[in-house]
């Protein structure tokens, strides 16, 4: 294990992590939940954790807030099919643990369940996190929820099995992006490698994750990249997908998750924002930074959330008043 997991129990994330191990190994059943509409960390570290516990014999159940569609280009995580639906999740949970996520808001129609919990665990990486649990495994400094998961499963002595392995690297590999980002750090390297040797077939889940998409989606990259605007005082690019793009095109708003991270390559760019708009007209707001401005501050100012590099929101203004806020911030 890294230094960073055997930490002694001065540092207030071990102590936490001590706290969750000890209420999860009390409890009869665990209920798990992750973010409305889950990314690659917050899928992989809550099935990261659920596979580790029912290998061992625990009764688990893990879901996530309606709208309940996974993207496709998850596909390849275990233990899809063993997900919850919210309406049959547990209304008074005995311990709830919640994964990379910010806020109560963000549990959407679990929420309810969370504030009903006896013990509700909060298992996150982002700064901007509400600290909203009873116990709040919070460290802002770990690439991914996924590695907290690492270590909590460490906590509990229970050994890691290549379902497991497969989720968290995942999540790993997802919030690095690909190991692209600052976050990236010797002891993120030594956890890829302890995760890898579970047999995780790296290039296949490299693919579905990442490169892998229907010739519809490519059709709408294509407008959504053509209708592309760099602010070039600002160092800003942004575009949006519309709900008549995502019909007209037959694709999934889900199926869009990546496209921040092509038009991000953007060498003029600092800051990119893609804006998705949803079936209420509501629109999703991702923001992405190379460092030197931190998106977390805008997304905080929309209710939002996130980190330096990665953040968003969602709002019920139009798009073009949506933009004029993020310019005004930067």
């Amino acid at each position: 294990m890294s230094a960073a997991t055997t930490a002694g129990s001065t540092d207030p994330v071990h102590t936490a992590l001590d706290r969750a191990a000890a209420a999860i190994a009390r409890a009869d059943r665990v209920a798990l939940a992750c973010h409305v509409s889950p990314d690659g960390d917050a899928l992989g570290s809550m099935l990261g954790l659920f596979h580790a516990l029912r290998a061992a014999g625990r009764r688990v159940t893990a879901s996530f807030p309606n709208p309940f569609v996974i993207a496709p280009h998850y596909r390849d995580f275990p233990g899809l099919e063993l997900i919850t639906p919210p309406h049959d999740f547990p209304r008074e949970p005995e311990v709830m643990v919640t994964f990379d996520c910010g806020s109560l808001g963000r549990l959407g129609d679990l929420e309810p369940s969370a504030k009903a919990a006896g013990e509700l665990i909060v298992v996150d990486h982002h700064v901007s996190n509400d600290r909203y649990g009873t116990i709040n495994v919070i460290d802002p400094d770990a690439a991914a929820s996924g590695v907290l998961v690492r270590r909590l499963i460490h906590h509990l002595g229970l050994p890691l099995e290549r379902d497991a392995a497969l989720c968290l690297y995942a999540a790993l590999v997802c919030d690095t992006g690909r190991f692209q980002y600052d976050t990236t750090t010797a002891d993120v390297f030594d956890l890829a490698r302890e995760l890898v040797s579970f047999d995780v077939p790296v290039s296949r889940l490299s693919r579905t994750l990442f490169e892998e998409h229907r010739f519809a989606y490519l059709q709408l990259l294509g407008e959504a990249l053509a209708n592309a605007q760099l602010v070039g005082e600002q160092r800003f690019v942004w575009t949006a997908v519309t709900q008549d793009m995502l019909v007209r095109h037959g694709v999934t708003i889900e199926e869009v998750e990546g496209l921040i991270d092509i038009l991000r390559r953007t060498s003029e760019a600092e800051v990119t924002c893609v804006l998705k708009e949803e079936v209420d007209r509501s629109v999703r707001v991702s923001l992405r930074s190379l460092g030197d401005v931190d998106v977390r501050h805008i997304a905080e100012a929309h209710h939002g959330g996130g980190h330096r590099f990665a953040a968003g929101f969602t709002s019920t203004d139009d798009i073009p008043t949506i933009v004029h806020s993020i310019r005004a911030a930067l």
